[in-house]
């Protein structure tokens, strides 16, 4: 089992920078290995990947965020974060946290966090 909660939304200017974080707590196996997942979903949009971070530390990215989003995860593993830089208006959405252990499937994950707003505009 886990537990995601997210923290870090809100509203900011076009070209702006936010920071997401989703504290991420286990019980159950310990050794199952998850993929961490930031997707999103605007209103009457389909869900979009963001990022993923994968067991052996590799990422990946959408290519609508490439070069503007860096996903990080602390040594720990409780804490996965979403910086978010040059943001654009339709980067605007509820934005989830996520895990999963088949793969950076963010279309359909295991658990996900009840999520947080971002909203871009001037």
């Amino acid at each position: 089992q886990v537990q995601l909660a997210e923290s870090g939304g809100g509203s900011v200017q076009p070209g702006g920078s936010l920071r997401l974080s989703c504290a991420v707590s286990r019980t159950g196996n310990s050794r199952s290995r998850y993929y961490m997942i930031w997707f999103r979903q605007a209103p009457g949009k389909e869900r979009e990947g963001v990022a993923c971070i994968r067991p052996s530390g590799e990422q990946w990215y959408g290519d609508s965020v490439k070069g503007r989003f860096t996903i990080s995860q602390d040594y720990t593993k409780t804490s996965l974060d979403l910086q978010m830089n040059r943001l654009k208006p339709v980067d605007s959405g509820m934005y989830y946290c996520a895990a999963d252990i088949g793969g950076c499937n963010w279309r359909q994950v295991l658990y996900q966090g009840q999520g947080t707003q971002v909203t871009v505009s001037s």
